[in-house]
């Protein structure tokens, strides 16, 4: 069973659509159809709201936490529809003061939404992974100050993309025997054309690596569990079809599907514990769950 802990008070005025907590589990960011995003200081079991973040032009779909190593970075996605920049912002040092946090622009854009970001691991640098309406994948490299190289991934998903995230283990590349191997970037992604794509980066750009099919709808979100104790790989996705899959391969080529379950409304969100044994999934049937990976079970509790 799944027990209530604690109720926060956001102070929203509309629905919200992410919550993420920094990486010391004690400011959590919020953000709203309300246009807006709000930092809140947890420590020593209060709640307390200590920034109100406004800038986009539209509801923010997302906010994301940098690693500590690179400071207090929040970054936020949005639909803007001015189409006056990119739908996404970045700030340092977010709650030093209500609404005077530092903004970085990172180019522009006309894309109507950008849906999805994600950080990679901080092993990579300072690079954002953003997925956008227009059916591309953004890859926003920080190059000093306050400059960003961006690389595209053009046509990633017919329609849109909704969801990205990173590979979070530090996969090492073995076509050739080097002193020093070398580490490999990977992406999934999932879109509006019922697919799940993991994406590697070769040299200067990036390449289709695998195409998963199992959802008959719309991907809306997909996570990669950092499986620690175990070399398989292992990526959650969830649609409008109602499934949750559980994708697994033991070498990037051969993949393996399961279905979690088929839930009784829209699945919107999964996310796995950071051992990768417990995979959280929420959707439109207003119920929350978790569910435990062991070997090859999954056991639902």
């Amino acid at each position: 069973m799944v027990s209530l802990v604690k109720s926060i008070d956001t102070a929203h005025e509309d629905v919200i659509h992410d919550a993420e907590l920094d990486f010391n589990g004690i400011r959590l960011a919020t953000c709203s159809s309300d246009h807006t995003v709000k930092i809140h200081d947890l420590r020593n079991g209060s709640q307390r709201l200590i920034a109100e973040l406004k800038g986009h032009d539209g509801p923010v779909w997302q906010v994301a936490w940098s690693h500590q190593s690179f400071g207090n970075l929040l970054a936020s996605c949005s639909y803007d529809r001015k189409g006056a920049d990119s739908g996404i912002h970045l700030r340092v040092d977010p709650s030093n003061r209500a609404g005077h946090a530092q903004k970085w622009s990172v180019g522009r854009s006309k894309d109507p939404s950008v849906n999805s970001i994600r950080w990679a691991p901080h092993e990579f640098g300072l690079i954002l992974a953003c997925g956008s309406s227009d059916g591309a994948i953004s890859l926003l490299t920080h190059s000093g100050g306050v400059n960003w190289d961006v690389k595209k991934i053009v046509n990633a998903h017919t329609i849109g993309c909704n969801a990205v995230t990173w590979c979070p283990h530090s996969t090492l590349s073995t076509d050739m025997p080097t002193p020093r191997p070398t580490l490999i970037k990977r992406i999934v992604s999932g879109g509006c054309d019922n697919l799940v794509k993991i994406w590697r980066e070769d040299e200067d750009r990036w390449v289709e690596e695998t195409k998963l099919e199992g959802h008959t709808d719309w991907i809306r979100d997909v996570a990669w569990a950092k499986y620690i104790g175990s070399s398989r790989i292992v990526i959650a996705s969830c649609s409008q079809d109602r499934r949750v899959i559980i994708w697994s391969s033991d070498n990037f080529v051969s993949w393996s599907a399961l279905v979690l379950k088929t839930f009784d409304d829209v699945v919107w969100s999964v996310s796995w514990s950071i051992t990768g044994h417990v995979l959280a999934v929420s959707g439109g049937d207003n119920k929350r769950g978790l569910s435990q990976f062991k070997g090859t079970y999954l056991l639902l509790i």
